[in-house]
């Protein structure tokens, strides 16, 4: 007889019960906004307009398309963002930032927006550029976020997005001073912040109390990474200033040639950080998709999200 089962089975009667999250038939499938970044090439070109074709059906709020560090993708996002309102049923996102360029050519750009169609800008101060090793403000040009968005809503009636960073922004000199920045930003004009993506739960609920504690009380969205190469989100985690618990790290042990089943480990981990975060009451999501739409696909379909009907 294994005389370790008593002590097993005990361990087992008498440990903490920890209720099961809520299963997906329990609450209402999430918002959703989905994050694009423009194609360098045609090929990649392709490929990006296949992720949107197969995510447009899940009616997702809006979604997004970066710009490149220094204003390098400038004429490609505009003209992906631009053909999105032309060409499909989705609200496009332009990111705008304030690096590389004067007030007047930001002030360009965003009444071509409003030309186009485009009313959701996600405003950021944006990367230094290639080769600079720190953010310089342009002479004539937004120094902050918060000026940009003060300058947007001097334009038009947009709908203007925020970055927040629930473990502080790189370039913050405390915690306390980049929340401040948050405020002001939100104080100018904001309707909403997206943040910076994180994989503990608690990295973020503790984050938006910090900002209900700060008077913000426009939605704080989280931002989800789906993380099927983990060797490329470390490195680039350490560049941004995200952690990366170890207990992901473990998960995707030795999984380094084994893509499939990194893609079903990241689906796994991703839905289960939304649903824990459903469990305490958030309910809008934005998903950082890499251009990659099955993956978010499932992801989405794990939650609860189906394809829209016609009509």
């Amino acid at each position: 007889m294994d005389m370790a089962l008593p002590g097993t089975l005990q361990r087992w009667l008498t440990g903490p019960r920890v209720a099961s999250l809520p299963v997906p038939t329990e609450m209402p499938p999430p918002k959703l906004s989905f994050e694009f970044f423009p194609p360098k090439n045609e090929a990649l070109e392709t490929a990006l307009w296949a992720a949107i074709r197969r995510l447009e059906p899940l009616g997702p709020r809006f979604v997004s398309v970066t710009y490149g560090a220094g204003g390098t993708t400038r004429t490609r996002t505009h003209e992906t963002v631009a053909r999105l309102a032309r060409e499909t049923s989705l609200t496009p996102a332009a990111h705008l930032t304030c690096v590389g360029a004067t007030k007047e050519e930001v002030d360009e750009v965003a009444r071509d927006y409003l030309a186009a169609g485009v009313r959701h800008i996600v405003a950021l101060r944006g990367d230094p550029p290639a080769g600079a090793s720190q953010y310089t403000p342009h002479p004539g040009g937004y120094a902050q976020a918060e000026d940009l968005v003060r300058g947007l809503s001097r334009i038009g009636d947009f709908d203007i997005s925020v970055g927040a960073y629930p473990e502080g922004h790189p370039a913050a000199a405390s915690a306390e001073a980049d929340l401040d920045f948050l405020k002001r930003k939100i104080d100018a004009g904001a309707t909403r912040a997206i943040t910076q993506y994180f994989f503990d739960t608690d990295v973020y609920l503790r984050f938006i109390d910090r900002c209900a504690a700060a008077g913000i009380t426009v939605p704080i969205v989280p931002g989800i990474l789906p993380v099927s190469n983990f060797a490329q989100v470390k490195k680039f985690s350490a560049m941004c200033g995200a952690s990366v618990p170890a207990w992901m790290g473990k998960l995707f042990e030795g999984l380094e040639e084994d893509v499939d089943t990194r893609r079903m480990v990241a689906a796994v981990v991703a839905a289960e950080q939304v649903r824990l975060l459903q469990a305490n009451g958030v309910d809008e999501f934005h998903f950082y998709t890499l251009n990659r739409a099955d993956l978010t696909y499932a992801i989405a379909h794990l939650l609860g999200a189906r394809p829209q009907k016609a009509g």
